[in-house]
């Protein structure tokens, strides 16, 4: 875990140029999470149809998931994609996890490798369309590598703030 720490703070510095974004969730067996994230936008807008744009970037996270059993430590990288209409978007993603394994008495992951899948809408606005709020549906599980496979669901708030 400390090597994947490193390596979140390493790669954040080097794409620590485009934004900041928070989440705060609830997921099963009343699991909270909180993750902040580092954006970074590696191209510029396509057109996809008029008036619809295709977009990417990367996101580098660090979140807590915490239950009345358990915290669970977990640092991220994913490519979100995402299809875009004036201020309005919606996205999807399919990311690598890196978790602790025990998230309850019921629910333990057979490794600290997951991967990570969301679809998501939100809506950009202020000066210059710098802010961020959308709403995310994200499960994480190993997709069944090895078993147990028990994954995670959540649902997610999301704010971001562009730095450019």
């Amino acid at each position: 875990m400390a090597g994947a720490g490193a390596w979140f703070f390493l790669a954040a510095g080097a794409h620590a140029d485009n934004g900041l974004a928070m989440e705060i969730g609830r997921g099963d067996e009343n699991t909270n999470l909180l993750r902040l994230s580092v954006i970074s936008t590696g191209r510029k807008d396509e057109p996809a149809a008029p008036d619809w744009h295709l977009a990417g970037y990367w996101e580098f996270s660090a979140a807590i998931w915490d239950n009345h059993e358990e915290s669970v430590a977990d640092v991220s990288a994913t490519p979100v994609f995402r299809f875009a209409r004036a201020a309005a978007y919606v996205e999807g993603a399919i990311g690598v996890h890196l978790v602790t394994t025990r998230i309850s008495a019921q629910r333990i992951f057979s490794s600290a490798f997951q991967f990570g899948s969301h679809v998501g809408a939100g809506y950009r606005f202020g000066p210059a369309r710098r802010y961020d709020l959308g709403l995310r549906v994200q499960h994480i599980s190993n997709g069944g590598l090895r078993e147990p496979n028990p994954g995670i669901n959540f649902v997610l708030l999301r704010f971001q703030y562009d730095l450019q």
